[in-house]
């Protein structure tokens, strides 16, 4: 199946394709030709185990989905103007998964289009501008989202957020503020709350008006955060009633992936409901289609401008059959209960070989959203950034494909397929566990050797000056102070 080779295709792409549009393992990138369910195959017909692909949700070129786009396809394709069944019969369906309030829809192509959308909602809603974000987090690639997304926005290239941007701090109870060693769950998330009350108050103090608290439902690229108890409650109470509206992000983590809920904010309880969803990435199973669903007086409140809402190919019948598609096989082939099934399996092997291998030093998750956070100390919780690497790159010569983010990028990224099944979760455990193995061996000759070694006077000055220098700052110092200011001065307004 491969038309060029591998070698001319990458000149290619160096040529005519922009390079900030990067590769997985850009020094040696993979060739992917065509894929199936949760593998997929190099131009040489190798197979890999996809742990990464949370866009084909319920497995590549799934054939329910690849009929029901070609059947409509080949009958109909046009814009929402026109009267269509699988539109309504789409948010019919994706409404009957959501809270009563939650009752009107809006097409889009991406999430990140959802996200813009949410924001002129909430903006018109409330007539207000200032917007509550979490710290790393991602939102999008339009201007608007690089705005109030940290992730972008405070990371390289990035120029910081706007003065109406207020950053609130990540609720990681591993790393963040407040910590699991310190306080228990459901205190952790009150206190971060805590944290969004004093930005609403500094906020409404100066006269201005909340806008929006936009938050994901899990944090992603902040390193799979599993957002703690009481914390969206007790959030989305100070910012509501500050007249603000509450968005939460479900592009990465909705449509059953955390296998007890459809939608990841529904982990915190029943009577936690925002004022907008949005829905993308794997609402479509790799075909662009994206959605924002919100209550009827926010969607009147848009109306009312008098200015349309149109999107050339948000909604159209074939985007809106493959939607449908989508919700039949989460259904027919119960992948809700494989994603709580294999995820629990994953997280107890996990937790048992962080018993064995200190490099883990948490393991965090729900159903098939899954982080290994991997550490040099297990006391400091200092990341291990390279030895991440390290484990990405053998696992790739294993033909398993995984990921790393976070802050430090030091956070092995878990979230495949919803396909993915047992025998795929034994395959990947053995091989994790080889690699973990290998590594400690690695690092106890070397620090045996360390240990044995004669220093010099020179050698031990510069040890001092390297142990005195390594630090969380060290990864990119301008990049942390920044991130750390932003956020002091969001909680202390």
């Amino acid at each position: 199946m491969e038309n060029v080779e591998k070698s001319e295709t990458l000149k290619l792409r160096r040529r005519f394709i922009g390079a900030s549009c990067k590769l997985f393992f850009n020094h040696c990138p993979l060739k992917i030709v065509r894929a199936s369910g949760q593998y997929m195959y190099d131009e040489q017909d190798n197979q890999y185990l996809d742990c990464i692909n949370n866009v084909c949700h319920v497995g590549h070129c799934h054939p329910s989905v690849v009929q029901a786009c070609c059947q409509q396809m080949a009958v109909l394709n046009t814009n929402t103007r026109f009267l269509h069944d699988s539109i309504v019969q789409l948010a019919q369906r994706l409404t009957q998964t959501l809270p009563d309030r939650l009752s009107v829809c809006y097409f889009v192509n991406s999430g990140s289009e959802a996200n813009d959308l949410a924001l002129r909602l909430a903006e018109t809603h409330t007539q207000g501008k200032d917007v509550i974000v979490l710290d790393h987090a991602y939102h999008g690639n339009l201007s608007s989202l690089i705005r109030i997304s940290p992730y972008k926005a405070h990371g390289r290239g990035g120029t910081g957020c706007p003065d109406w941007v207020h950053v609130a701090p990540n609720p990681d109870p591993y790393r963040g503020k407040y910590r699991d060693k310190d306080f228990l769950q459901g205190d952790i998330g009150v206190k971060y709350a805590d944290d969004v009350k004093d930005i609403v108050e500094a906020i409404t103090k100066k006269g201005r008006k909340v806008c929006a608290f936009f938050v994901e439902s899990l944090q992603g690229c902040a390193g799979q955060i599993i957002t703690p108890d009481n914390y969206l409650r007790n959030a989305f109470r100070h910012v509501q009633a500050a007249g603000g509206v509450c968005i939460a992000d479900e592009v990465q983590v909705g449509f059953g992936r955390v296998g007890t809920h459809m939608w990841a904010f529904q982990m915190q309880g029943e009577d936690v409901v925002p004022d907008i969803v949005t829905l993308g990435k794997p609402m479509g199973n790799g075909h662009p289609l994206a959605a924002v669903v919100t209550t009827q007086e926010i969607a009147d409140s848009f109306a009312a401008t008098g200015m349309e809402y149109f999107n050339t190919f948000g909604g159209n019948p074939v985007s809106c059959s493959i939607g449908l598609a989508v919700l039949n096989v989460i259904e027919k082939e119960n992948l809700m209960g494989n994603a709580l099934k294999v995820g629990s399996h994953l997280m107890g092997q996990l937790s048992a070989m962080k018993e064995r291998y200190s490099i883990i030093g948490d393991v965090r998750g729900a159903g098939l959203f899954i982080g290994i956070d991997l550490v040099s100390d297990v006391n400091t919780r200092e990341p291990a950034t390279s030895e991440a690497d390290r484990v990405i790159t053998r696992l790739k010569e294993e033909r398993i494909i995984l990921s790393t983010d976070g802050p430090y990028n030091n956070v092995l990224k878990f979230k495949p397929p919803l396909c993915f099944n047992m025998e795929d979760a034994k395959h990947l455990l053995k091989k994790l566990e080889e690699i973990f193995a290998e590594l400690s061996r690695t690092d106890s000759q070397v620090n045996f050797s360390t240990m044995t070694k004669p220093l010099t006077n020179e050698a031990i000055i510069t040890t001092r000056a390297e142990s005195t220098d390594v630090g969380d700052d060290d990864v990119e110092p301008t990049l942390m102070e920044k991130r750390a200011r932003l956020v002091e001065n969001s909680s202390n307004m």
